[in-house]
């Protein structure tokens, strides 16, 4: 295997340590919810450059509450605002976690499947008559291709 980029092992304490300090997290944060998505797309998106935004309306509006209706809460914005504030580095931090094991998955992953077709190769090369036949069948099965339907013609 010339491009081996990762030689690593996970003890079955430390994944299961993982897990627990992901439940850990799960349970620090119990108003998590999960959007559709369409819920998703529907809702105005409070990125970098509307923070701004969003922290001088807060200001304007705490300043002047009398043209505010009644309904409006105040509070509730700003308690909006910061959990959001305080959500964000979160965010971050397990965007950053998520892609870095995702990337490792992707590369150990293609590390296991190139080691594969090697062994499979060879043993199409070199495993006539030892045995093999039928395991080198079974692994050539991944290969397979499906007989595409023939759509009857009309006239």
């Amino acid at each position: 295997m010339a491009d081996n980029k990762l030689s690593a092992k996970l003890s079955s304490a430390n994944r299961e340590a993982v897990m627990q300090a992901i439940t850990t997290i799960r349970e620090k944060l119990p108003f998590l919810i999960d959007l559709t998505t369409e819920e998703r797309k529907a809702l105005p998106k409070l990125g970098d450059k509307s923070r701004a935004f969003v922290s001088k309306a807060l200001e304007i509006g705490t300043q002047n509450p009398d043209f505010l209706p009644r309904s409006f809460d105040l509070n509730e914005m700003r308690q909006d605002i910061e959990l959001f504030e305080a959500l964000y580095p979160i965010l971050l931090s397990l965007t950053q976690l998520q892609e870095l094991v995702d990337d490792t998955s992707v590369a150990v992953g293609s590390e296991a499947y190139a080691a594969g077709l090697m062994i499979y190769n060879y043993a199409k090369a070199s495993g006539k008559g030892s045995g093999l036949d039928s395991m080198v069948d079974d692994l050539g099965r991944r290969f397979a291709r499906k007989a595409k339907k023939v759509q009857p013609q009309s006239s």
